[in-house]
């Protein structure tokens, strides 16, 4: 365990950041699914309006360093393609 009060600090801080960081990631993946469901079913139209409201979730995470910036084009990128499949 930490010895000295900066460490005990820092210890705090990093769990705390790792809360955020974990909810973060399962918001994230959580947004991708639920287009993906919508892919599933058929509904371009269901598809669409999940994707617009996934968009801003991944930019976020990307913008935050939650994931990689190319990892969110690509997130992006392919659920684009399967909806324009539909």
């Amino acid at each position: 365990m930490a010895n000295t009060a900066q460490a005990r600090k820092r210890a705090r801080q990093a769990e705390k950041h790792r809360q955020l960081n974990a909810s973060g990631r399962s918001t994230v993946r959580t947004s991708v699914k639920k287009t993906l469901s919508a892919i599933d079913a058929g509904s371009k139209e269901d598809a669409s309006e999940a994707y617009k409201q996934a968009v801003p979730v991944i930019d976020h995470a990307a913008n935050n360093g939650l994931i990689h910036k190319n990892k969110a084009a690509r997130f992006k990128s392919r659920l684009n393609t399967q909806i324009k499949a539909l």
